[in-house]
């Protein structure tokens, strides 16, 4: 199992809507057999931000729970961060890689 290509959604949003400390995206890893996987990748701030909103909107009991599939938390969603533990699970772990990530299927 080795690592094709990371795809990070963030990258293609506009100028000034990514903060890297404070954010969540979602991340699709090809390998190179051409399966794709899909995570999102929440930084720990980002978590506390979306509890304080969800208090306030109303959202997940007003923030008394928060969940996602696929999720990693991570100290910063940059690339450099991103391509660093998606190696590592690959790498390192690759049974926790395929528990984390949801295989996306193929249209057939």
């Amino acid at each position: 199992m080795n690592i094709k290509a990371i795809w990070i959604e963030a990258e293609n949003w506009s100028d000034g809507e990514w903060t890297p400390i404070d954010d969540n995206t979602n991340v699709i890893v090809t390998l190179d057999d051409d399966s794709e996987w899909v995570a999102t990748f929440f930084t720990y701030t980002n978590i506390n931000t979306l509890t304080k909103k969800n208090k306030l909107t109303g959202e997940c009991l007003s923030g008394k729970f928060f969940s996602a599939s696929e999720m990693v938390l991570i100290d910063k969603v940059t690339r450099s961060r991103i391509k660093e533990v998606v190696t590592y699970l690959v790498n390192d772990k690759p049974l926790e890689f395929l528990s984390i990530f949801r295989r996306i299927e193929e249209n057939k």
